[in-house]
């Protein structure tokens, strides 16, 4: 599979410059025309027989550039999706400027939280995509009616707190990998607190069982986990129902907060408060990236053999300590 991608800025309302602007990096399945544009301007035709394309949009970690997360937009390209990273650097605390996933806090706080989406990106990337649908290498070849989020961290948290389809009806599924839902006691919550979810999509929720960043993080919830993956599998436990058998928990044996994180950068961030991880850190990145695809494919595109596919890999794998689907 031939994997391009291009590049889009676009301004976020209501946010003071220089803050306010979005840098886009969308991976798409190619296909080469050897034109004189192509040969010139590096502009290579989607491979329009893989179309219509569903949009996978990957929120980062805070301060963890989205290039670390490019190895994961090209599998799932591969798979025939487009994916969309991005990067923003603004004030999401007062006087804290940082790489963002874009956290809207007031959405956080008890009263408020559940009632509008928390991913403050979202709405801006979501047009610079219809723009794009109708015009660019990928005009008329995206189907925006499949959007799937997806992160990592608390751009995880802010995926799943933003699959509503009473937000954005386009959205059809989320996943996140090292993300819980439980509620920072600064803000008011009582200690322990797992909050909901919206509970109404295909959900995917990945951990590592050697998650330092978590477990070191407790003291922001008023509680000290009893493992690293504690608030991840109560997040599954507590925040969704059952019933629908599309939700899902994976648990993977040895993979720490970073190990989705390729290549690895120990300069922003905070990965002085994680565990080493105890598996190859490739395998690890196969097993995520075949979850995900696999999700994506049984839940969303509805490919016959994906989710038997996806149950075998989470029944069989080795690296997967633990798995659950309600």
């Amino acid at each position: 599979m031939y994997i391009r991608a291009l590049f889009r800025a676009a301004q976020v309302e209501g946010v003071a410059a220089p803050y306010n602007t979005l840098h886009l990096k969308v991976f798409y399945p190619a296909q080469s025309s050897d034109s004189e544009q192509e040969r010139n301007l590096g502009e290579v035709p989607a491979n329009a027989q893989q179309a219509p394309f569903p949009v996978v949009i990957l929120f980062n970690g805070i301060n963890c550039g989205p290039e670390v997360y490019q190895w994961l937009a090209v599998k799932l390209a591969e798979r025939g999706l487009v994916v969309v990273t991005f990067s923003w650097v603004s004030e999401n605390l007062p006087g804290m400027i940082a790489l963002t996933p874009g956290v809207d806090l007031q959405a956080l706080f008890p009263g408020v939280y559940g009632t509008r989406p928390t991913a403050s990106a979202l709405p801006t990337i979501l047009a610079e995509l219809e723009q794009m649908q109708a015009k660019s290498v990928l005009a008329g070849l995206l189907d925006l009616q499949r959007v799937i989020l997806g992160g990592h961290s608390a751009g995880g948290r802010v995926a799943i707190e933003s699959a509503n389809p009473d937000f954005f009806p386009q959205v059809v599924a989320a996943f996140a990998y090292a993300a819980h839902s439980a509620g920072v006691t600064q803000l008011g919550y009582e200690p322990g607190t797992i909050l909901p979810l919206p509970d109404r999509l295909p959900l995917l929720l990945l951990g590592g069982t050697n998650d330092g960043v978590i477990a070191e993080s407790s003291h922001r919830y008023g509680v000290t986990w009893e493992k690293p993956t504690t608030p991840v599998s109560r997040t599954f436990q507590e925040a969704i129902r059952k019933g629908r058998k599309d939700s899902y928990l994976v648990l993977i044996e040895g993979a720490n907060h970073f190990s989705v994180a390729h290549p690895f950068d120990a300069t922003t961030g905070r990965p002085f408060l994680d565990l080493p991880s105890t598996q190859s850190e490739e395998a690890i990145r196969n097993v995520v990236s075949a979850a995900i695809g696999l999700f994506i494919d049984a839940h969303v595109r509805h490919q016959s053999s994906a989710l038997g596919e996806l149950h075998q890999l989470l029944k069989e794998n080795p690296f997967i300590a633990l798995s659950e689907c309600k």
